[in-house]
């Protein structure tokens, strides 16, 4: 067994109380906001991180994957990194800051002048981070990431909900933003000691690496992000709002729980690089974890959609459940070939991932510019569903170039999850047909609590059943009986102690 493959299923499961913290955090904060804002607030906030989020990546530098490939870097490495981030950061504050009022009259939103000098703070910020911080994924080390992930968000959730709850103002969005950085620098630099000094020393060799990095953050930042400025031009304030909200929704159960394996499988697979049959045996084992977790999440949370956010948000966000369960269940498949981007990363083909994006981003703009214009809303988001199944199968056909592992082989890996989800998505589906919604809120949130535990015994149930009926195959339930194993070894021996 590789002992690089333990350390990221061991690192993943580490890192999983420090994921379980932020996602609990993130979840609360957006049911939390969206009771005291309207989604006309959550749209206009949408509009200025959209625009700032595409002039970060337009200028992205990619330095870090630079720094976690990199066979030793030294200090000098560090330093010139903070130059260049605090370099690119200040100009880019300064760009935004003047682009505020222009943009405010194109979109005919005066309070969009105020939001993006704010903002442009944030984008000052950005640069000051620590950048020692990105050798504790290239050392799979975990400790320091769980301080530094949960001391920020629990920082920026507190100062958020707090001025929402107050002044009930679209500005807990981006004070709360403003603060969640302050505390990662803070936390940064204590948890990792490091002075910078301004160097342009190996910005070259740097660049050398990241130059194919950056061009596809550009395109794939367009490929996610322009449907924001579309809806916010064409439909206004309040729909984006609701798109908002449903697409951070969507993404939140998959990306959370499968945060603390991602976090690990890039420098996991740099490792191996150079081992052809440690990385297929690694690629296959993180890839087949990765669907187990993914699937169940991102199903789940699209069968329990309506429920859920009748409970937590309140009537005024009903627009946003058929946006949730299409998108949710969408980036739960994705995960299938998502893999590919560390997988890339690692073997060093960072121009093929560009020329992935570029394609994704030609086929995908057109798509939902005509969803737009024929059905508004609703066909951006089939849009969005239809261009998620091609990047899926897209994404499979480049690990299979990548390690030439089969595309059906691929899919095999992840039978069980496969089969597992459907049979719980059909289960709850239909129980959910049988007992109704209900109005009122205690039995709404008891009609939800039945549906989340049916679901969960129904993919677990299965998943059993399956892995049994196979003959116990190495895979996910192989990985989960092996920790618990450890776990209980390890439990027996902090019991029962040595005799003198």
């Amino acid at each position: 067994m590789s002992s690089v493959t333990d350390r990221l299923i061991q690192g993943s499961m580490w890192l999983s109380l420090s994921r379980a913290i932020v996602n609990g955090l993130s979840a609360l904060s957006t049911f939390v906001l969206a009771w005291y804002l309207v989604p006309a607030d959550f749209g206009l906030v949408a509009i200025a991180t959209t625009i700032q989020v595409i002039l970060s990546s337009v200028t992205e530098l990619s330095l870090n994957q630079a720094l976690i490939r990199h066979e030793s870097p030294s200090e000098t490495h560090f330093s010139a990194v903070w130059t260049l981030s605090v370099t690119r950061s200040a100009v880019l504050a300064l760009l935004f800051a003047a682009a505020s009022y222009p943009i405010a009259e194109f979109y005919n939103e005066p309070r969009l002048t105020s939001v993006m000098l704010a903002l442009s703070f944030s984008l000052l910020l950005s640069g000051l981070a620590n950048p020692r911080r990105v050798m504790l994924q290239r050392d799979l080390i975990f400790w320091q990431e769980f301080v530094l992930n949960v001391s920020q968000k629990l920082v920026g959730f507190v100062v958020t909900v707090a001025i929402a709850a107050i002044y009930q103002s679209y500005w807990a969005l981006v004070i709360g933003t403003l603060a969640y950085q302050v505390t990662n620098i803070i936390v940064s630099y204590t948890v990792l000691p490091f002075w910078p000094r301004i160097t342009f020393r190996h910005a070259r060799e740097l660049f050398s690496f990241s130059v194919w990095l950056t061009a596809g953050q550009i395109v794939n930042t367009l490929n996610w992000r322009i449907e924001y400025l579309l809806i916010g031009k064409m439909l206004g304030a309040t729909q984006l709002g609701h798109y908002t909200v449903g697409n951070t929704l969507s993404t939140l159960p998959t990306r959370e729980a499968t945060a603390p394996l991602n976090q690990t499988i890039y420098p996991g697979f740099s490792k191996v690089r150079n081992d052809p049959v440690r990385l297929i045996a690694a690629y296959q084992r993180a890839q087949a974890l990765l669907a187990a977790v993914a699937l169940p999440a991102g199903i789940g949370m699209a069968v329990v959609a309506d429920p859920m956010m009748r409970l937590a948000l309140g009537e005024k966000w009903v627009p946003a459940i058929f946006i949730v369960q299409a998108l949710a269940s969408v980036f739960a498949l994705q995960t299938l070939g998502s893999l590919v981007q560390p997988l890339g990363m690692a073997k060093g083909h960072t121009k093929m991932l560009f020329i992935r994006d570029t394609q994704m981003l030609v086929v995908r703009v057109p798509i939902i510019i005509a969803g737009l214009m024929m059905a508004g809303l609703p066909g951006v988001v089939y849009a969005r569903v239809l261009t998620g199944l091609i990047s899926t199968v897209v994404n499979m056909l480049l690990v299979k170039r990548l390690i030439n592992l089969p595309f059906f082989q691929q899919l095999a890996a992840n039978f069980r999850a496969l089969a597992s989800v459907a049979v719980m998505a059909a289960g709850v589906w239909g129980l959910s047909h049988v007992l109704n919604t209900p109005t009122d809120k205690l039995a709404l949130a008891l009609h939800l609590a039945i549906l989340v535990v049916t679901g969960g015994i129904l993919y677990v149930g299965s998943s059993c059943v399956l892995w049994l009926a196979m003959k116990k195959p190495n895979g996910p339930e192989t990985e989960v009986q092996r920790i618990v194993v450890k776990f209980l070894s390890k439990a027996k021996r902090i019991a029962v102690p040595k005799s003198a």
